[in-house]
């Protein structure tokens, strides 16, 4: 049977690589960082989650050794049989705290934490109103609901309110947004979300992947820089991204909504705990980002610099609240060759094109981390404007 299959899958990967659609993975050799050895040669990395520079921070490298030596390898059980240690509450507690909420529950990655919120709490009677631009994770956690499911325009207020309107004979309605959107850069209105959510008493979810550590003044997210800590029901969020760069995800928020959980979420309950090095390792992040803001800070700091050199060699981006920065090309071709052609100069950046953007909307996606100091940024900007002119792109 499987030679017809075969068939079958060659035909179908044959033509993701003819539509240009191919996804291929460059090997890293080395730890993650602002400059990584790839292909034996060493390269600048702004393509990476890595916001604030910790994946091979020093203190949580320390933390993730003294809780492997402490508490072992793995759990090799899901929490409620035997896979909870005194960590694990530790970390749900030092989340909820940075958070200004009830209670946390951890999950293997933030598409669990996403894929396991919806079903437990909302049904039939229900309805979600979804922006149109969350993440893949939102979608399929959606999908395994029994809720009624509405979309409204990207931040497109006006629209949410005719979905608020349209929806008003449900028993509950959920708002859910990201709070970064990760293509675009741009920060999600949570104020005037919450204030729809309270005039047509809804409640708000929103996935902070993409924020929690470096957006607004202290690190605490887009609920900190839109003023609503407190005024949002449910906040997920991952551990792989700004704070450490492992694994985890987590679901924070009233202690009614997360004891639930515990109860019903289906990747909660049938998943194995998360690891004892990475969890002794976030706690030391969420110790280290409650102390200071230096690296928050100092991330700003760069995006502002990048900025402003890209605008001074002539290309264009969107220009968003967060450490992602678009530079757009607009040709799904032109965005593979820039790409390629950065690397050679020792810059790591991807091609983003059609389906993961809109057709037409082909971009090199930047991601600037604290890790990145003045001379990765000059060369950085240097190469872009090499490629950019070697393609026609800058005049």
């Amino acid at each position: 049977m499987y030679g017809k299959f075969r068939n079958h899958l060659e035909k179908e990967l044959q033509t993701i690589q003819e539509n240009g659609l191919f996804k291929r993975e460059r090997v890293i050799e080395t730890p993650q960082g602002a400059v990584v050895k790839v292909n034996g040669k060493d390269v600048i990395i702004f393509c990476a989650n890595n916001y604030l520079g910790l994946s091979s921070h020093p203190q949580v490298i320390a933390a993730a050794n003294k809780a492997l030596d402490s508490r072992g390898y793995g759990m090799s059980s899901v929490r409620f049989i035997c896979g909870t240690q005194d960590i694990h509450k530790e970390l749900e507690k030092k989340i909820a705290k940075f958070l200004g909420t009830e209670d946390t529950i951890l999950y293997a990655a933030c598409f669990d934490a996403n894929g396991g919120v919806f079903e437990p709490l909302i049904g039939e009677e229900d309805a979600v109103i979804s922006d149109e631009l969350n993440h893949a994770s939102i979608i399929d956690g959606v999908r395994l609901c029994k809720a009624e499911r509405f979309r409204y325009k990207n931040s497109d207020m006006s629209d949410l309110e005719e979905q608020l309107k349209k929806t008003a004979d449900k028993r509950f309605r959920l708002i859910v947004t990201d709070g970064v959107f990760s293509m675009d850069g741009f920060v999600a209105p949570l104020d005037r979300v919450c204030d729809l959510a309270d005039q047509y008493n809804a409640l708000v979810m929103v996935d902070e992947s993409h924020a929690t550590g470096y957006i607004g003044k202290t690190g605490r997210g887009t609920v900190e820089l839109k003023n609503v800590m407190g005024r949002v029901d449910i906040i997920t969020g991952t551990l792989g991204k700004s704070l450490g760069g492992a694994m985890g995800g987590f679901t924070t928020g009233h202690k009614e909504i997360i004891e639930l959980l515990r109860q019903r979420s289906r990747p909660y309950l049938f998943s194995n705990s998360l690891a004892p090095a990475i969890v002794g390792a976030s706690i030391a992040v969420f110790d280290l980002l409650s102390n200071t803001t230096e690296l928050r800070d100092k991330l700003e700091k760069n995006i502002l610099y990048f900025k402003q050199g890209i605008k001074k060699i002539g290309l264009e981006f969107k220009e968003g609240d967060s450490a992602i920065v678009p530079v757009m090309l607009y040709d799904a071709k032109l965005a593979q060759q820039f790409a390629e052609k950065l690397l050679q100069e020792g810059i790591y950046v991807v091609g983003f094109f059609y389906p993961v953007v809109p057709k037409g909307q082909a971009r090199i996606r930047v991601q600037l981390s604290a890790a990145h100091e003045k001379g990765h940024l000059d060369k950085a900007i240097a190469a872009f404007e090499k490629v950019g002119k070697e393609l026609g792109v800058i005049k």
